[in-house]
C-alpha cells in the first residue's frame, strides 16, 4: 500500500507519452499523404490533431502546476463509479459528463431537457428524474444552483441520491 498512486502515475505518463507519439506520427503521416487528401480534408484533419496535441499541452500544464492531480481525477471517477452504483443516476450521459468533469455540457443538456419538455418530446417523470441527476451532480462539482434550482432539487432527490450524497461526502 506504501506505493500509492505510483503505479496510476507512471500508468498516466505512460497513456500521455503514446497519446503524443499518436499524434505526431498522425501529424507525420498527414504531410505524407498531403498530395492524395483534397485541402479542406487536410487542413481538417491537421486543424484536429493540432487541437488534441494542444488539450494535451493543457493537460500537463494543469498537472504540473498543481491546479489537477491524479488522486483528484480518480476521486472524480470514483464518485461516478458510487453514483452508479447506488443506482442514484440513473442515465449514463450525467454520469460521463460528471466523471469528466463538465458543468457546462450537464448545463447544456438542463437547457435541451428544458425545452424537450416544453414542446412534449420528453414526459414528466423523466424529465425529473434527469434534472435532479443533472443538478445534484452540478453541485457536487461545486457549481452554484439557483434558488429555484434548489427548491426543485430538495423538493425531488429521492432515498438514492440522499444515499450518494452522504456517501460521496465521506469520501471527500
Amino acid at each position: 500500500m506504501a506505493s500509492r498512486g505510483t503505479t496510476e502515475t507512471t500508468k498516466l505518463k505512460q497513456n500521455l507519452e503514446e497519446q503524443l507519439d499518436r499524434l505526431m506520427q498522425q501529424l507525420q503521416d498527414l504531410e505524407e499523404c498531403r498530395e492524395e487528401l483534397d485541402a479542406d480534408e487536410y487542413e481538417e484533419t491537421k486543424k484536429e490533431t493540432l487541437e488534441q496535441l494542444s488539450e494535451i499541452n493543457d493537460s500537463l500544464k494543469k498537472i504540473m502546476s498543481g491546479d489537477m492531480t491524479l488522486v483528484d481525477e480518480l476521486s472524480g471517477m470514483q464518485l461516478a463509479i458510487q453514483a452508479a452504483i447506488s443506482q442514484a443516476f440513473k442515465t449514463p450521459e450525467v454520469i460521463r459528463m460528471f466523471a469528466k468533469k463538465q458543468p457546462r455540457q450537464l448545463r447544456t443538456r438542463l437547457a435541451e431537457m428544458d425545452r424537450d419538455l416544453m414542446v412534449g418530446k420528453l414526459g414528466r417523470d423523466l424529465y425529473t428524474q434527469q434534472k435532479v441527476e443533472i443538478l445534484t451532480a452540478l453541485r457536487k462539482l461545486g457549481e452554484k444552483l439557483t434558488p429555484d434550482d434548489e427548491t426543485f432539487l430538495s423538493a425531488n432527490a429521492g432515498a438514492a441520491l440522499s444515499q450518494f450524497e452522504k456517501v460521496s461526502t465521506d469520501l471527500g
